[in-house]
């Protein structure tokens, strides 16, 4: 299916999207997310990220100035004078061209206190490893699902993936760098099961988790327009909780996280720009992220508008009654 590409200079917000910008959960913890692209088809992607992408008609990138920009605003909005820079994506933020600048550019605001990235690593490499290093990243989270390559190759759905590369590159980082690394599998029943202890002992025999935990094990979980993979069903919380206890015990390490482990508390939210069912005048500014949508602005916030079909009449002003604001990501349908 092909895809639009869009980037981002201005005109278009920066919150309320889940897929590009800034994403505020009202915590210290502020996702940056400057790109949406993801060179992996992971079977289990709970975006359904990658070359494979069924859903997908919009990739993202943001341009830096008008990233930091906002994120200054929001900092200031929130009234907080450290915060946590968390750059993510949905997809991998090592494919956003200007990454090393972001890093560098983050570590140089008063405001920000630690830098943390998370890749699969397939675009990692060790010279990329100690230009973030230099930049000034605080914590790689390198999300590696299994250490057997043919296990790795499966889970990743991409024929060239070789983990044997980021295996090497995680050594390095422990030996011979500054920032830290953990660990974060996800942890797909019937997939990689004899995985997951192996990456502990992996973690913990290379040296991750010099100042933060060397591991967050991830629950697989079922999405809406994520990829299932077939015949695999989602643990019961309470047999992963209860798995994650046997493992801590066994090999001494901390397992079950809390936002504490990483600085993370709760703080004032951005203010809502909308109420949930009210209806408002959007303007369509271009395709929206996933099939049959649209994407808008209003109110200095932009807007997924659901359930439309054909192209967006780009310019046009719509009714659309907004059907979700949690953590200030807006959706809205169009009412007439």
């Amino acid at each position: 299916m092909a895809r639009h590409y869009l980037r981002i200079k201005d005109n278009i917000p920066l919150i309320g999207h889940l897929a590009f910008g800034l994403v505020d959960r009202g915590t210290n913890l502020i996702q940056i997310r400057p790109a949406s692209l993801c060179p992996l088809s992971c079977i289990f992607c709970s975006v359904d990220a990658g070359p494979m992408s069924r859903t997908r008609q919009t990739e993202f990138e943001v341009d830096l100035e008008y990233l930091l920009a906002w994120l200054d605003s929001l900092v200031y909005a929130k009234g907080l004078d450290k915060i946590h820079a968390y750059i993510d994506a949905v997809g991998d933020p090592l494919i956003y061209p200007k990454i090393i600048e972001l890093v560098r550019r983050l570590r140089k605001k008063r405001y920000v206190e630690t830098i943390a990235l998370e890749t699969h690593g397939a675009l990692l490499s060790r010279e990329i490893a100690e230009k973030l290093d230099d930049a000034g990243l605080d914590r790689l989270n390198l999300s590696l699902d299994a250490l057997n390559p043919a296990i790795a190759r499966k889970l990743s759905g991409t024929p060239w993936f070789k983990v044997e590369n980021i295996i090497s590159i995680a050594n390095f980082i422990c030996s011979s760098l500054r920032m830290d690394l953990l660990i974060a599998p996800v942890w797909i029943p019937g997939l990689n099961d004899e995985e997951i202890p192996r990456l502990i002992e992996f973690a913990l025999k290379i040296g991750a988790g010099k100042k933060w935990p060397p591991l967050g094990i991830q629950k697989y979980e079922v999405h809406k327009y994520g990829r299932k993979p077939r015949g695999v069903k989602p643990m019961r919380w309470r047999d992963f909780y209860d798995q994650l206890r046997i493992w801590e015990r066994e090999y001494n390490v901390k397992l079950i996280l809390k936002p504490e482990d990483f600085g993370i508390k709760k703080t004032p939210r951005l203010p809502y720009a909308f109420r949930k069912y009210e209806k408002v005048g959007v303007r369509i500014v271009g395709p929206g992220w996933l099939r049959n949508q649209w994407l808008g602005v209003a109110r200095n916030r932009v807007i997924t508008v659901v359930g439309v079909e054909g192209s967006p009449p780009v310019g046009a002003k719509v009714p659309v009654k907004i059907l979700r604001v949690k953590d200030n990501i807006y959706m809205g349908e169009i009412k007439l």
